[in-house]
């Protein structure tokens, strides 16, 4: 636990602003095994050397719900490790964040777990999509150590406003002009923007930066048809053209924005019309594949 303790006071001090500890219920509740309640630990010299004083100051948010966006769940979504479901350690990949554990076996003495990732997909083939995601993992001080460069990178570019520090769908929107000056939004796509769920903020970013920059180096003389897109780009079919994708342009004429991308985890698509005569790609829908 002392271990433990200094892995994330050591986190903090590196990113003092920005780090809570979240946990399933609150820190004078936690048992670190059966009969061993945390207050066994915290009357201990080391614990009050300041180590239980800071981290009660620390932990400011449980259960770990009350960091999540407003409106998400992430029922859709579960995680395991190992072959055990793991769903705090899913909330920690989910947010971006670090998970921490106990070094009660050796399997957590790792500065990286593998986290199997079950997704229901709105696909009727499939129904759920199962991969495996990388989780940043601490239980002692090493750990904390291996990820100091990382802390200090997204420290740095959150003073700097980058796009790498964008965790809402809000934020995405009040900053598009200025970070996607070459994109144009149709008005319902602003709903569509701030409600994103949390796991597709920063996927919707990497396509938005990626079609900004495709656009900026585009020459019309070798590539008449448009840009060449950063990710792989596809048409939908005749039939579901006709029936899902014809949207009100900004000039108020319907127009067809077949023309899709898409990010994951899940079936997201991102629907947009590439404008030659004026070097511009407007965009009709960010979301679930349509229909």
């Amino acid at each position: 636990m002392t271990e433990l303790a200094q892995a994330v006071i050591a986190v903090a001090k590196e990113d003092r602003q920005g780090t809570e500890l979240v946990m399933r219920e609150p820190l004078t509740a936690l048992h670190l095994a059966q009969g061993h309640h945390v207050s066994r630990w915290s009357r201990t010299p080391s614990a009050k050397n300041g180590l239980w004083a800071f981290l009660l100051r620390m932990q400011t948010k449980w259960p770990h719900q009350k960091v999540f966006p407003d409106g998400e769940t992430f029922s859709d979504v579960a995680h395991s490790h190992q072959g055990e479901p793991a769903p705090e350690l899913g909330y920690a990949h989910l947010m971006g964040g670090v998970g921490i554990s106990l070094l009660l076996e050796d399997r957590w003495d790792a500065d990286r777990l593998t986290l199997v990732q079950e997704q229901l997909v709105d696909d009727a083939d499939t129904g759920t999509e199962i991969t495996e995601v990388e989780l940043r993992h601490m239980a002692s001080r090493k750990h904390a150590e291996a990820h100091r460069p990382w802390i200090r990178e997204c420290a740095e570019a959150a003073r700097r406003g980058d796009l790498s520090a964008v965790r809402t769908g809000a934020e995405l929107w009040e900053r598009r002009e200025g970070l996607f000056p070459h994109l144009r939004f149709l008005p319902a796509v602003e709903a569509q923007v701030r409600g994103l769920k949390q796991i597709w903020v920063q996927p919707v970013c990497k396509r938005l930066a990626e079609m900004e920059r495709a656009i900026v180096v585009w020459d019309a003389g070798t590539r008449p048809d448009g840009p060449q897109w950063g990710s792989h780009v596809t048409p939908e079919h005749e039939g579901r053209k006709q029936e899902f994708c014809v949207f009100v342009d900004l000039d108020g004429q319907p127009q067809y924005f077949d023309t899709h991308l898409r990010f994951t985890p899940g079936a997201g698509r991102l629907h947009f019309r590439f404008v030659a005569a004026t070097g511009l790609a407007h965009i009709a829908h960010i979301g679930h594949k349509l229909g």
